[in-house]
């Protein structure tokens, strides 16, 4: 076995110096379906930006995408098809003018919406995009009033208590849904037929209780009262219309992009338009531009990323190829962790409102963030320039800094958060938004924290007897499910959640035979697939339980079984036959390799980090290597 293992630890590490950028980088794709294409197509045709070589190659992988039954799919087995991605698909290719509604398959796209219930179906963002595009009514009554913008951080709801995503997006909304902003161009497709009947509620029944219906009317009117008591009627429209637009304007990033989040980036350039900016405004054609830059080629055809990946794939493959055996010497780690030390921040961003003490030192995800960076990407950055810290100042320095950051963003429950401390208001996930939790509030999450404890216990001197870790420990302790697993917030999904924790408490020294460590391990062989490897659905995001994909991926198998190496003293047959899975390579049908292993939004929005499928599996290769061999 050792040499298919040693083989296949080879091959990978072959794979990544093969792929690395010029600049240190790399920049396998951040695929999240063709939502990003639909969009983008939409976007240049009613700037009359007339780009069609791009718009023709985004509107081939759109009608690549499609099922035989007409629909779209966000992952392999959703179902007979998405409402939100196939109304999506149907409009941007109607707009694209490069298909016609008589298409045998666009006939079918629109047979599918129809059996649906129809284009009232569709998710709230589609729906606000919609709208803004002049497909839909926008509501005669928005849920809350662009005036929010200027109450007071010391108030007891305030802008700053929505999660740094959830602000980059809600900020354009605001003056959109405000001014009830609507364009057409002399392109624009006629979509009435999408709808069933008269009825075109902006939103739709989210299943609220009687208790939940009375807890967020109560917040609303905090809202509106505070409004009133604090701001001045005669002057509040427009002031808080002006801050909203400086709101958005002072995080545009380097490369013309707000955020560096596609969506927020979109929204953001019609919420200009709707302010009296100019189509041909340079923001908003430093925007598109931006949002161009993020595109990348997948299988012939190009793909308008969300965002792209270089920070988050360079810090893991570093790190990977480190614990290899790669001396942090060698030409492919120099030039990674270089990158690495250029993207390390030194900008107070929105982080530090509800961390006032702590300097910049973190990293962010993608290649242009220079402004909002997250505990996972700085634990991974700070663990691939680890080695050259004690010995290299100008490491050291960046060290410092990065672990001074990634300490002080510990949640006052214990855990970690992703962008920002104690954003974690549940009643604001009542707002009338679907899983409203993935993108309204950052709080502490399994995944997070597993993975913050693992860092600081393989890089660090500390350990579980320290404070910090003695309440990073029980957060996780607390937060276990009761089949023996944890949810995972940014991957798929328990599996993931799973192996953060496992490996983490185990890192900073809880022991293997804790209970904790035991239930988890038993839940992990129970889920084994009969070929040795692990598999879920990212069904299992939706319904909150565990549900196999009934086949086997690398990166799950990756996950699940770094866990149990962690997790026990001896080789168990289990890991043996997980060992043997991923040894034998990448033989996989296409739809497997591809299925999504990330997630943004429940039920929305799923990734296929391209990088997934060789990271995970080396470090779980090499972790199996140095402990059994």
């Amino acid at each position: 076995m050792w040499q298919e293992v040693e083989a296949e630890i080879n091959r990978i590490a072959n794979r990544f110096y093969e792929d690395q950028l010029p600049d240190g980088s790399w920049g396998y794709p951040f695929e999240t379906g063709i939502s990003s294409d639909c969009y983008l197509i939409i976007l240049l045709r009613m700037l009359e930006i007339n780009d069609e070589e791009l718009i023709r190659s985004l509107v081939n992988r759109i009608v690549k995408k499609q099922e035989s039954n007409g629909a779209w799919k966000l992952f392999y087995d959703e179902g007979d098809g998405n409402v939100s991605t196939t109304v999506e698909a149907y409009y941007a290719l109607l707009f694209s003018g490069y298909r016609k509604r008589h298409e045998p398959e666009m006939l079918r796209a629109k047979q599918f919406i129809l059996s649906k219930g129809g284009i009232q179906e569709a998710h709230t963002f589609t729906k606000i995009m919609l709208a803004i595009t002049g497909q839909y009514e926008w509501p005669a009554y928005f849920s809350i009033p662009v005036e929010v913008m200027l109450l007071p951080l010391s108030f007891p709801v305030n802008f700053y208590d929505l999660s740094v995503f959830g602000r980059a997006n809600f900020a354009p909304i605001l003056i959109l849904a405000d001014y009830k902003y609507s364009i057409k161009s002399e392109q624009s497709p006629d979509l009435s037929d999408l709808f069933i009947g008269q009825n075109r509620a902006f939103f739709g029944d989210f299943g609220l209780n009687d208790d939940q219906n009375l807890e967020w009317h109560s917040v609303l009117n905090l809202i509106k009262h505070g409004i009133q008591s604090i701001v001045d009627p005669d002057q509040s429209h427009e002031a808080a219309l002006k801050r909203t637009e400086e709101y958005m304007l002072k995080r545009i990033e380097p490369d013309g992009t707000f955020e560096c989040f596609f969506s927020a980036t979109f929204l953001m350039i019609f919420a200009l338009l709707a302010r009296g900016y100019a189509k041909t405004d340079p923001i908003i054609r430093r925007a598109v531009q931006g949002l161009k830059s993020m595109i990348c080629q997948i299988g012939g055809n190009l793909h308008a990323q969300y965002t792209t990946a270089n920070v988050w794939n360079t810090t893991l493959i570093s790190y990977a190829l480190q614990e290899a055996g790669l001396s942090p010497s060698t030409k492919v780690i120099q030039k990674a962790n270089q990158y690495i030390l250029s993207r390390q921040q030194n900008k107070y961003g929105d982080w530090a409102v509800h961390n006032p003490h702590a300097k910049p030192g973190g990293w962010g995800f993608s290649d242009m963030n220079t402004i909002n960076p997250d505990v996972d990407d700085s634990t991974a950055a700070l663990r691939a320039i680890r080695r050259l810290a004690p010995e290299n100042a100008i490491y050291r320095r960046a060290w410092e800094r990065g672990m001074d950051w990634v300490l002080s963003m510990q949640n006052s429950d214990g855990g970690w958060p992703a962008f920002e401390r104690n954003v974690d208001k549940e009643f604001l996930t009542l707002l009338p938004i679907e899983e409203g939790q993935d993108i309204l509030i950052d709080p502490s999450t399994p995944d997070l924290t597993g993975r913050t404890l693992g860092f600081l216990g393989d890089c660090t001197y500390l350990n579980r007897h320290y404070p910090m870790i003695k309440r990073g420990i029980k957060w996780l302790l607390d937060s276990q499910r009761e089949d023996g697993s944890w949810f995972g917030r940014w991957g798929i999904c328990y599996l993931y959640g799973t192996w953060a924790a496992v490996t983490g408490m185990r890192a900073v020294g809880v022991p293997h035979d804790h209970p904790s460590i035991q239930k988890a391990v038993t839940w992990l062989k129970k889920t084994q697939n009969p070929d040795g490897g692990w598999g879920e659905s990212c069904r299992s995001d939706i319904e909150k339980r565990y549900i196999p994909l009934g086949v086997s991926t690398r990166t799950h198998t990756a996950w699940a079984l770094d866990a149990l190496i962690a997790a026990s003293g001896d080789t168990t047959p289990e890991i043996e036959r997980g060992i043997h899975f991923l040894a034998g390579g990448e033989g996989q049908e296409k739809w497997i390799r591809q299925y999504p292993k990330g997630k943004g939004m429940a039920g929305a929005f799923y990734i296929h980090y391209h990088s997934y499928d060789y990271i995970w599996p080396l470090l779980a290769l090499v972790h199996y290597k140095k402990k059994f061999f």
